[in-house]
């Protein structure tokens, strides 16, 4: 059985989260500067000791800190002395960087086909209507036997359909022109502000988050989101891209003694911001239904209040540091965190909250039968790692010895729905000067390309010339009517499902 985790500690004794519980999730929750990063390290520190891998975001840059070891500053001599703390001794820990635009660390990808239409459809903001379409274009390649890996597939899908509106119009509901050049011009901006890199392959292999180094200690997967924080719908994408890739991975375990990995949500209100009922309704199943397998979710934000409620309910495990109320709005939402614990009575719970120092939290952990204890005021206990940042060469060490490195920095471009319409295009287009040719020594009316496929050529005989994209669409048509669909399973999200699936 797995030594409990030790969090904080007060006056009168120790706070521990029971490995048993720490799937069942959780909340760190404080005003900025009040701690909530320390907690976060502390509870990393003790989940790799005992095993858990885990994940999370580094959104300020301090907590690649974790692969160096710490020093016994003043500061946390006088803490470890303040609370009793013996055996003390700095310590680091194995870490793997990721990095979506792959100069912090390792690349992090995945497919256009794998994130899905309804998270894709988020990400770019799009409305019920353009979402609608988009649904049409991944059904139309799925249909189609095209592979989308990467934003140049789904471009090149976009125009064929958007040629080919009508035709779709009536196989899968209304394809508007308006819609398809929404689509597009979100692509675009997704592209020049990097998200473009995101897609693509080698995609990432849930697996490697689940490692442990030869001691036996969960490895700690560090995500930089400095740069990525900047874009916020492609933050919180990602993220909830990959609880819906463990969810569908993992198989079911029921109650485990320790967790398989924890996941650190930071920032988590970007998440829940404008978003609509139907995805969150998705969210609350996954936080609901993934502790089955074995993954404990553990949100970061500044108020309980940013998340919504429904997920709300999922979090028993809870760290809340102090919250300052200096207009009324503050003093309803601080009135409205102490309310969600359950309170000694002989504590003002709220007014404890308000005056809590730095590094001070409330807490209030599960026990054995899954209930929740008695809110404690006690003092996080501090990590054993380096605090802040590590230098440029310290990273490149830890990226190069990682069991993983080799395996995503080089990207692979392969044969999919671009490649196939542009290679049909040369094709066609080929064709449509050799039919002309022949057409000019017969001296007849040639007809063309489009019409030969949907019998709309000019009964005139005569022939406009079709651009080299035109000519794609056009002869992509014609093949694809032949072909065979290719069904694709997709998940909760409306991303591939793991179960079965292949690396294509």
């Amino acid at each position: 059985m797995s030594t409990p985790l030790l969090v904080a500690k007060s006056e009168t004794a120790s706070i521990n989260l029971l490995p048993s519980m720490a799937n069942r999730h959780g909340l760190i929750a404080g005003a900025t500067g009040t701690g909530k990063t320390v907690t976060l390290r502390v509870l990393a520190e003790g989940f790799s000791k005992m095993g858990v891998p885990v994940f999370m975001a580094d959104v300020k840059g301090d907590l690649a800190g974790l692969s160096q070891p710490g020093v016994e500053s003043e500061k946390i001599r006088e803490r470890i002395e303040k609370l009793g703390i013996e055996g003390w001794t700095p310590e680091k820990f194995p870490v793997v960087f990721w990095d979506v635009l792959g100069s912090q660390g390792h690349p992090m990808r995945t497919t256009i086909s794998e994130i899905g239409p309804v998270l894709l459809s988020r990400l770019l903001n799009l409305n019920d209507i353009q979402a609608g379409v988009m649904n049409v274009v991944f059904k139309a390649a799925d249909d189609a036997g095209m592979l989308l890996l990467d934003l140049k597939d789904l471009q090149a899908m976009l125009v064929y359909v958007g040629e080919n509106a009508q035709k779709f119009t009536l196989e899968y509901g209304n394809v508007s022109s308006a819609s398809i050049g929404a689509i597009q011009r979100a692509l675009i901006a997704l592209k020049d502000s990097g998200g473009d890199l995101f897609f693509g392959e080698p995609a990432l292999n849930i697996d490697d988050l689940l490692q442990t180094d030869a001691q036996g200690r969960g490895v700690i997967n560090v995500l930089s989101a400095e740069k990525l924080l900047n874009s916020p719908l492609v933050y919180s994408t990602l993220l909830l891209w990959l609880l819906s890739e463990l969810f569908e991975k993992l198989p079911e375990e029921g109650d485990l003694a320790k967790p398989k990995l924890v996941f650190f949500f930071d920032e988590a209100h970007l998440l829940f911001n404008d978003a609509p009922k139907a995805l969150i309704d998705r969210i609350e199943q996954v936080v609901r239904l993934i502790r089955s397998k074995g993954v404990g979710v553990y949100f970061v934000s500044q108020s309980p209040l940013d998340i919504a409620d429904t997920v709300l309910t999922q979090l028993g495990n809870r760290v809340q540091h102090a919250l300052r109320a200096f207009t009324a709005k503050d003093q309803k939402a601080l009135k409205a965190t102490a309310e969600t614990f359950r309170a000694d009575p002989s504590q003002n719970l709220q007014q404890v909250i308000g005056e809590l120092e730095i590094g001070e939290a409330v807490v209030s952990l599960l026990d054995d039968k899954g209930a929740p204890c008695v809110a404690q005021r006690a003092f996080v206990v501090p990590p054993t790692s380096r605090l802040g940042a590590i230098t440029a060469p310290e990273r490149d060490a830890c990226v190069k010895g990682s069991t993983v490195y080799g395996t995503y920095e080089k990207a692979i471009d392969r044969e999919s729905a671009y490649e196939i319409l542009t290679r049909r295009a040369e094709k066609a287009q080929s064709d449509e000067g050799a039919n002309s040719q022949a057409a000019n020594d017969s001296n007849s009316g040639g007809t063309s390309v489009l019409g030969s496929i949907f019998g709309s050529g000019s009964s005139t005989g005569k022939r406009t010339r079709q651009s080299p994209f035109e000519a794609m669409i056009s002869s992509a048509a014609r093949s694809i009517g032949s072909q065979i669909g290719r069904s694709i399973s997709r998940g909760i999200f409306g991303s591939m499902s793991s179960g079965g699936r292949k690396r294509w």
